[in-house]
C-alpha cells in the first residue's frame, strides 16, 4: 500500500512540475506601442531573437518582451527592453531570459 502511495505522490509531483513549465504569460494586446518598442530595440541590439523559443508559436524576442511587459508594474511607462539592463530590472531581466530562452550571455 505504501508503495502504491508513494508512486502516485511521485506522479503528482511530476505533474505539476511539468504543468510549471508550460506556464504562459497573459497575451499583450494587439498594437500595444511598449511592447513593438521592446521588440525593435531587443532584435536591433542583440541576436538570436528571431530562433524559436519554448513557447509555442513565439521566437525568443517575442517570449522576452511578452515576459518583460507583464513582469512589470502596470504603470511602468519606459522601454522595456531598457529597464531590463538597468539594476532595477535585473531580476526581471533574468526571468525573462529564462522563460524566453534567450540570453545575451
Amino acid at each position: 500500500m505504501n508503495r502504491i502511495i508513494l508512486i502516485a505522490a511521485a506522479a503528482l509531483s511530476m505533474g505539476t512540475a511539468t504543468a510549471a513549465l508550460a506556464y504562459e504569460y497573459n497575451t499583450v494586446p494587439a498594437g500595444d506601442a511598449q511592447y513593438a518598442q521592446c521588440r525593435s530595440y531587443s532584435t536591433s541590439k542583440y541576436s538570436g531573437g528571431d530562433e524559436r523559443s519554448p513557447i509555442a508559436g513565439q521566437s525568443k524576442v517575442a517570449a522576452f518582451c511578452t515576459c518583460m511587459w507583464n513582469e512589470t508594474p502596470d504603470n511602468f511607462r519606459g522601454n522595456l527592453a531598457a529597464f531590463a539592463e538597468t539594476s532595477k530590472g535585473a531580476t526581471i531581466n533574468k526571468t525573462c531570459e529564462k522563460y524566453s530562452d534567450w540570453s545575451s550571455d
